[in-house]
């Protein structure tokens, strides 16, 4: 009987509390328990709490269903006293081991900061992480109730002309549908609506740091082909962090030339051909084609080129280097993906073959050498541009991708068939006179094989931190290879499988895993130099200018340079 003193909420929470199940808090205890041991990357208390919630929630599921299935095949179960025992041994089960893995979890943090050279984070706020768990928890439950509520409904009013067991069956198809209905017509469409809005305005925002260029030789001038209004928020900064010709000859003891920098957004044209013929147009004007070396850089979902990709090329060989690139999307590239990936494949394909295209009518002896790149989702995208049937009578010379993601068809294939044993995160594909792959530690040199590289080379720079390169939904009930001995450099020996909650981890990486760079999904300028430098060549340089460079270069680890991709 209900006290005359007890107020709605009291009542509300007590009869949440009466209706949990008590073998999914148990399941549940330990899943969360799970959540707080380490990943691949050092996680903010607030995404760490929804890594703990929704783990919590998942165990408390598989508890609920594993009971449920216990009562179907009739067994013996606790009822009268040792059902209160019980109930009381998991509350205490609960509330320690709990409270445990919160204390301890900032320790298991501290390992993965200490192994990417951090400072010790002292200020971990677990009860932020306990709040955003228990909030995450409940809203799971609430969704559940609902879900089982809706197929209910649907059960019962099937029931009426249908024989039971196919009423079931045909009540959680009217639940999943109308929840998909909900999920993807309205939720996801309001959500990708905004999210369309605000980085619109991101795209069009004129940083006053970004000037318009005077120089007539340079991308976004008043000579220009290009309205530098119309590069977007990302070309501008491309173009504006453009070396100069001083800077470059600062390190090098040979003549210099400025780069050449073209980058075209998505506001210049609305169709994907006239933009990829600027972009051809403006390396025209602007010689390009004289240069040593021209890069296709595929950018990431926001348009981003990260700075520290492209500078180290530059500086290599002298400034005589022309890089182009096309925006195709100015949202992030988790999003680009989930509304659509095609325009990405797309612009991509076409710049490739209105470059290439153009680049094979020229004399091969005096015309720049041709590579692609690409980071992140711009490196899946590059990868599609090309077809190998499409360039096998005159090949270019290469590709430099970083952290492609796991859904890269050429990173996928290769891996999969790498020499027996070589890592899965550090793969050695044959005799390594195509296919390439570095770390931290190098590895494209040809010290590291028995042959030399060919002349169409494919060099892939990941970390074996980087959950964007290493995630896979198999994961949800199966070990990822790359946790087999011997580990990556960047992996902490603390981290281990489990069904469940180790896919939960990896997503809470991808999304907002902090990490600095030459570690994670943050490719530092020094290990692009090395990259390039093996993959491209020395131009000339001695072994003390390039030990230079690459001291020069390591310092800009401390720039963070431009966000995320």
């Amino acid at each position: 009987m209900t006290s005359p003193d007890t107020t709605a909420p009291q009542r509300a929470a007590g009869y949440l509390i009466r209706s949990l199940s008590t073998t999914g808090i148990l399941v549940g205890t330990f899943f969360l328990a799970l959540s707080l041991t380490p990943s691949l990357l050092p996680r903010p208390a607030f995404f760490q709490g929804l890594v703990s919630g929704f783990s919590f929630a998942a165990g408390y599921g598989i508890g609920v269903g594993g009971a449920r299935f216990w009562r179907y095949l009739e067994l013996p179960r606790f009822t009268g006293r040792p059902l209160i025992i019980f109930q009381a041994i998991t509350g205490t089960a609960f509330l320690t081991v709990a409270g445990i893995s919160f204390w301890y979890s900032g320790d298991w943090q501290q390992d993965i900061r200490a192994l990417m050279e951090l400072e010790a984070e002292h200020q971990l706020r677990p009860l932020l992480s306990v709040a955003v768990a228990l909030f995450t928890f409940l809203l799971s439950l609430f969704i559940f109730r609902l879900f089982h509520w809706v197929n209910q409904k649907f059960k019962h009013r099937f029931q009426r002309f249908m024989p039971r067991r196919v009423s079931v069956a045909a009540g959680l198809l009217g639940a999943f549908l109308v929840f998909w209905a909900l999920i993807d017509g309205i939720m996801l469409t309001i959500i990708l609506r905004s999210a369309d809005s605000v980085y619109q305005r991101v795209d069009a925002y004129m940083d006053a740091e970004f000037e318009q260029p005077t120089d007539p030789m340079r991308t976004g001038s008043s000579a220009s082909l290009l309205n530098w209004e119309d590069m977007g928020f990302q070309g501008r900064r491309f173009l504006h962090e453009t070396p100069d010709s001083a800077a470059i000859a600062a390190l090098s003891e040979q003549p210099v030339r400025a780069p050449v920098r073209v980058y075209v957004g998505m506001n210049a044209s609305d169709d994907v051909e006239k933009r990829a013929r600027l972009a051809l147009q403006e390396l025209i004007r602007l010689d390009a084609f004289s240069r040593k070396l021209l890069v296709i850089v595929t950018p990431t979902g926001t348009g981003w080129v990260d700075p520290h990709s492209v500078a180290p090329l530059e500086y290599l060989h002298h400034g005589d280097v022309a890089s182009v690139s096309l925006q195709y999307s100015y949202l992030p590239s988790f999003l680009s993906l989930l509304v659509d990936s095609e325009p990405g494949e797309e612009v991509a394909r076409t710049l490739f073959r209105k470059i290439y295209g153009y680049w094979t009518t020229l004399d091969p002896d005096s015309r720049p050498r041709l590579y692609l790149h690409g980071l992140s989702l711009g490196a899946l995208n590059s990868d599609r541009s090309f077809d190998l049937f499409d360039i096998i009578h005159d090949p270019f010379h290469g590709v430099f991708w970083s952290g492609p993601p796991f859904r890269s068809q050429t990173w996928l294939s290769v891996t999969q068939q790498r020499e027996s044993g070589s890592p899965y995160w550090k793969p050695r594909f044959r005799d390594g006179t195509v296919v390439r792959f570095a770390n931290q530690d190098g590895g494209l040199g040809n010290e590291h094989f028995d042959s030399d590289w060919g002349p169409f080379r494919i060099a892939m720079l990941q970390y074996a931190s980087d959950p964007v390169v290493f995630f896979a939904p198999g994961f949800l009930f199966r070990e990822p290879a790359w946790l087999q001995a011997p580990r990556g450099p960047d992996v902490s020996e603390s981290l281990r499988w489990y069904p469940v909650v180790t896919m939960l981890q990896l997503l809470a990486d991808m999304a907002a895993g902090t990490a600095p760079r030459g570690f994670g999904h943050q490719y530092a300028a020094d290990h692009y130099f090395d990259s390039w430098l093996a993959l491209t060549g020395s131009a000339g340089r001695t072994t003390a200018e390039t030990d230079a460079l690459r001291a020069y270069f390591r310092g800009w680890r401390d720039i963070t340079g431009s966000g995320r991709p």
